[in-house]
């Protein structure tokens, strides 16, 4: 067998990885039954899933009909640019508010594109924002600092 598509190897192996690690990590905890799930259930056949998909994924690439790709070099710049803008949400949340600091986190990531586009970002920004909102405050009921804390409004 010739590795013909290494995006795909490497992405499997990633999956692998990660869905096994799941899975050992929640062997920690209490499995409990189908019919009455403990804390460990759900993660251990999260994992599971995961690291079968990864091998299925790891296993096409390797196939004769396999498209064939490279892997591209790592651009540290767009790592750094989407960690930052997870840690600058962090910071910002309390102080500034769920939809100032979502908006931010979403039109700063999105420098990460190759196609960035401003109209595109704010647009993504504004529905997410929203969507959000709706999601965690007015269905779920979370407890977030909505408007910035200087304005008095939450």
């Amino acid at each position: 067998m010739q590795l013909r598509n290494k995006q795909d190897f490497w992405s499997g192996a990633m999956f692998i990885a990660l869905g096994l690690a799941f899975a050992l990590k929640a062997t920690t905890y209490s499995m409990g039954t189908a019919a009455r799930m403990g804390p460990g259930y759900f993660p251990f056949w999260l994992g599971v899933v995961m690291a079968t998909l990864g091998a299925v994924i790891l296993l096409s690439s390797l196939n004769k009909k396999a498209e064939k790709t490279e892997v591209d070099r790592f651009d540290f710049k767009i790592l750094a640019i989407i960690v930052g803008s997870i840690v600058l949400f962090g910071f910002t949340l309390r102080p500034l508010g769920l939809i100032v600091s979502l908006f931010l986190l979403v039109a700063i990531s999105s420098l990460a594109s190759h196609e960035h586009s401003w109209k595109v970002s704010i647009t993504n920004a504004a529905f997410l924002v929203v969507l959000c909102w709706l999601s965690f405050v007015k269905g779920l009921g979370l407890v977030f600092p909505i408007w910035p804390s200087f304005l008095g409004l939450n």
